[in-house]
């Protein structure tokens, strides 16, 4: 969910005093990143609770880890990375709901900027790396791109469906949601099938509460 104040934007190196061994500017870049556990999703936990990017981030890794061996030919460590870097630019401007996405323009190109801004303490051979994998990511044409792709939409339908939602939650919206993405994938395209089995019955329930 995008936060209605933009937080300030992480120190650059060149806050830091020339003298300071390079370490300082790599945790410069880890504390900013910390806000990530405080941005929020439009997901919600079991338990209710309104889900993180970082938690996000964080079973979308797991999901990459679990399928990799369905997916040899994918690098695991390079599929890892580009899971890692997806939404890290979202520390600065935070998430849009997936209903959303569509109505925003230059979405992509903001988030490209925020990610940036937020890698910018990061020496320059590691910060092209990052924004490498993000561009990767972004055009989705590597094999483990196009698994990161997939795998991120499953990873926010499966949360969808086994969140604790509140009264109107729109589950019949998954239905669509990122189908070129885990269509493009046979093995996933099946686990999709899976969970919108499990979005239908959740969206019956869910019917049949609000009358």
């Amino acid at each position: 969910m995008r936060t209605p104040d933009r937080p300030e934007p992480p120190h650059h190196p060149a806050h830091l005093p020339a003298h300071l061994p390079p370490h300082h500017a790599l945790l410069d870049f880890l504390r900013s990143a910390e806000r990530l556990k405080r941005t929020h999703r439009s997901a919600y936990t079991s338990l209710g609770e309104q889900e993180s990017v970082a938690e996000h981030s964080w079973r979308l890794c797991l999901m990459a880890m679990t399928f990799h061996p369905s997916f040899p030919e994918a690098d695991l460590s390079r599929l890892l990375r580009i899971c890692i870097v997806h939404d890290l630019g979202e520390a600065i401007g935070g998430d849009i709901p997936a209903p959303l996405q569509n109505t925003v323009a230059g979405k992509a190109g903001q988030e490209r900027a925020d990610f940036e801004t937020l890698i910018a303490p990061l020496p320059d051979a590691q910060r092209a790396d990052f924004l490498s994998l993000w561009d990767e990511y972004e055009e989705a044409q590597s094999v483990e791109a196009k698994l990161a792709k997939a795998l991120d939409k499953l990873e926010t339908i499966m949360q969808h469906n086994q969140g604790a939602n509140p009264p109107g939650f729109d589950y019949r919206f998954n239905l669509a949601y990122g189908r070129r993405h885990t269509d493009a994938v046979p093995l996933l395209a099946d686990v999709r099938r899976q969970l919108d089995a499990e979005t239908e019955a959740r969206a019956l329930e869910s019917d049949r509460t609000s009358r």
